[in-house]
């Protein structure tokens, strides 16, 4: 007879990992991603490290995890923001709150890659979700002139948009808007901005509203 997938055994199963998970995040804020160490968080938790490796088989299979749990809430914050349409400047600022809440789970998503790990493609279906709620709103602003040479060239090189059926003008907004709004806001969060004495907010709004502008 097949074991229940909410019998106790796999309950305190899915407890324990998302305890490592905690112990995870803390260390990653503490130190960073790159020195994600599973035998210290077996230590914080008095367990062995054979033991912990029965709840993730080694550093890259928890990392992908925290990776799927980061995209899975950035997705979810997203689409609950722009239910209603999709709107890019709601888009951009539900973007911005959900990065200033955690700045090391933004950072873990858009970061420095770490090094020797190699994020599997069940993370970047996630992503996806996003960027095609990005190309949504775009496709929502009327286009204000021809394609240029560049926009062009992003029709016939969709694979980034995932076959999108968003005409060259809105890819290349949704492009700079995700390479301008990811870099102001990693800026921000790695206090760049600190020593500058300008509202890093005012800045974010002022490249929203070029950006939403037709």
């Amino acid at each position: 007879m097949a074991k229940s997938a909410t019998s106790p055994r796999e309950r305190y199963r899915a407890q324990v990992r998302e305890e490592i998970k905690e112990r995870a995040w803390e260390q990653i804020a503490t130190a960073g991603a790159s020195a994600l160490s599973l035998n210290a968080i077996a230590k914080q938790m008095g367990m062995s490290g054979p033991a912990l490796y029965r709840y993730f088989a080694g550093r890259d299979e928890l990392i992908t995890e925290l990776i799927k749990d980061a995209y899975r809430s950035q997705a979810d914050t997203l689409k609950a923001a722009v239910a209603d349409s999709p709107d890019l400047a709601t888009l951009a600022h539900a973007l911005r709150r959900w990065a200033l809440d955690d700045p090391q789970r933004y950072f873990l998503l858009h970061g420095t890659p770490i090094p020797g790990y190699h994020a599997p493609d069940e993370t970047t279906a996630i992503a996806d979700e996003v960027m095609r709620l990005v190309l949504d709103a775009c496709q929502e602003i009327p286009a204000a002139d021809p394609p240029t040479d560049f926009e062009e060239h992003l029709a016939t090189s969709r694979h980034w948009a995932k076959d999108h059926p968003a005409p060259p003008q809105a890819l290349h907004r949704a492009l700079s808007t995700w390479t301008r709004v990811q870099g102001v806001l990693s800026l921000e969060l790695a206090g760049h901005f600190a020593p500058m004495g300008f509202d890093p907010a005012r800045l974010f709004e002022a490249e929203v509203e070029s950006l939403t502008t037709p």
